[in-house]
């Protein structure tokens, strides 16, 4: 082992699992960096929705706490908004009941039932800009990242080795349970649509692929009014499929007819890191290090990253 790196906690990944979990470290007191094969614009937390929301992630008996734990952080980023990329936003879940949520619904301030459906000012996170923002804090904690590639934990050189590689896991553990859940968006211009919405049971219209779940949902973003979307389990392609994107904007314009006008802007492809539980857990290495797993967070990385982040660094334990 370098012995320059030996004290060293090394996360592994850049998504906003693991800059928030490196954040949580640094500003205990660890020395971290942050060793990824993609960082920024290149990873799969940049080109996500950024609603606060449990999706697609199990457990639910575990998420709901740490969704909450985030959800007090976002709310609080929120008051820097332009710096932490973090607004609350009004919206509406269309489809949804509070009765048909777990436990966590009722801790959600002003979450209520209405006559569009589940209606909430909830955190829409502009994931390229608090991605960089994490990084800054990072840098401010005396943290660091590197563009370097893992070939496997073991090899790693620090004494705490935390996993947060989402579905670079599948082969980096091994852990084949980590499957890619495909999503596909359209940014378009906002034709002047300050609310969210999202609607679970949308219509399938014939422009999905097989095997294919369909929504439809937009964000107003500062960048533009992203539209979605789609959940294609075992799809690797991250190539945008010219019909899927027709469907989306198709779906989204029975709902706001504005948006069937709107100029498209650019179109992302994101693989969700699905797994059937969070793996948050500590594991020792036959030399005696420490390895702590935080992935498999689905279609909900950013709305468990602080929770998740809290809990890892439990499982790291407090600098020497």
């Amino acid at each position: 082992m370098d012995r320059e790196l030996s004290g060293d906690v090394i996360v592994v990944g850049g998504g906003v699992v693991g800059l928030t979990t490196a954040v949580v470290l640094a500003e205990s007191g660890r020395r971290v960096r942050v060793w990824a094969r993609e960082t920024g614009g290149r990873t799969t937390s940049a080109v996500a929705g950024g609603l606060w929301w449990p999706y697609r992630i199990e457990p639910e008996r575990l998420v709901g706490e740490w969704a909450l734990t985030s959800l007090a952080v976002y709310t609080e980023l929120a008051e820097r908004s332009a710096r932490t990329g973090v607004r609350l936003v009004e919206g509406v879940h269309d489809g949804l009941r509070l009765d048909g949520l777990g436990p966590w619904a009722a801790r959600v301030p002003g979450l209520a039932d209405t006559a569009e459906g589940l209606s909430a000012r909830l955190p829409l996170i502009d994931m390229p800009v608090h991605l960089a923002w994490l990084r800054e804090r990072l840098a401010e904690a005396g943290g660091t990242v590197e563009e370097r590639e893992v070939r496997a934990l073991g090899e790693v050189p620090a004494a705490v080795v935390v996993n947060c590689t989402g579905l670079g896991a599948r082969s980096l553990v091994p852990d084949p349970s980590v499957r890619p859940v495909r999503g596909q968006l359209v940014v378009v211009e906002n034709p002047g649509i300050g609310t969210w919405y999202t609607s679970v049971d949308a219509p399938s219209d014939g422009a999905g692929q097989a095997g294919e779940g369909v929504s439809a949902y937009f964000f107003p973003q500062p960048g533009g009014l992203l539209l979605g979307g789609t959940a294609h389990e075992d799809a690797w392609s991250l190539e945008p499929d010219p019909a899927v994107a027709a469907g989306i904007v198709a779906r989204c314009a029975a709902v706001r007819p504005e948006i069937a006008g709107a100029r498209v802007l650019e179109h992302r492809v994101g693989l969700r890191p699905y797994r059937d539980a969070v793996r948050l857990e500590r594991e020792l290495l036959p030399d005696g290090r420490v390895l702590v797993h935080n992935y498999g967070h689905g279609g909900a990385g950013v709305t468990v990253a602080w929770g998740c982040a809290r809990q890892a660094a439990g499982l790291v334990g407090p600098a020497a």
